[in-house]
């Protein structure tokens, strides 16, 4: 890649950047295309996650009746959850324990670690979760670890969409036991292994946003130490 080619995907990026905003509303009457969304969803599974254990689930809502139910826990999609083409429950995995079935399954099936190679790992996991980041001090700071990785994957779908011309607003809004209580009656929590971790909604704008978008100045942000 030649510097102008550089500059011009720069300018690509930071352009989505300003052009994603917390939508309120979404054009009921638009569709993102299928191809469109599980492009947005590629990103999301192709996210890096803190030691590689892809903690999340992506429960997409198109279920009119659904919908309904998540709005009375959700204060925050009270508009949006409605009014969207696509709504994803972001889900967090519960058990991402150093020593759990789904550890030894990520680390043997999806990662192919050989028997040798990962028996030493639920030592040297464990030193981490349990000493380095004190994330088995109780069963929601090991929670709150995956939430945190599903996080990761939040952005980069956010920002993937922007970069199609596809709007979203991220959604922490909700009364969490409530929606807990919804989800675990549809039986999307698998006998407690997830637990909500954020919603997201995606969709095309229904009007311009009525101001710039505001940040911060980067020397308010940032801090060099040479």
């Amino acid at each position: 890649m030649n510097v102008t080619e550089q500059e011009a995907r720069k300018n690509d990026i930071l352009s989505a950047y300003h052009f994603r905003h917390a939508t309120p509303q979404f054009d009921a009457s638009r569709v993102i295309p299928a191809a469109d969304f599980e492009f947005i969803l590629e990103t999301g599974r192709m996210s890096p996650s803190s030691v590689g254990f892809e903690p999340w689930k992506f429960v997409i809502v198109q279920n009119k009746a659904l919908r309904e139910k998540l709005v009375t826990g959700a204060w925050g999609g009270l508009k949006q959850i409605p009014s969207a083409s696509h709504v994803v429950l972001v889900l967090a995995r519960t058990d991402a324990r150093y020593d759990s079935a789904y550890a030894e399954y990520m680390c043997k099936e999806v990662k192919g670690m050989s028997d040798e190679v990962f028996q030493k790992i639920p030592t040297i996991y464990r030193q981490f979760q349990e000493k380095d980041q004190h994330l088995l001090d109780n069963e929601r700071t090991l929670f709150d670890w995956a939430s945190k990785q599903t996080y990761i994957a939040l952005g980069n779908m956010m920002t993937a969409a922007a970069q199609i011309g596809i709007d979203s607003c991220p959604i922490e809004g909700f009364n969490r036991d409530i929606i807990h209580s919804i989800l675990k009656e549809e039986g999307l929590l698998e006998g407690g292994v997830w637990d909500i971790s954020v919603m997201v909604t995606f969709g095309y704008r229904a009007e311009a946003p009525k101001r710039a978008k505001t940040r911060q100045p980067m020397e308010q942000v940032t801090k060099w130490i040479d």
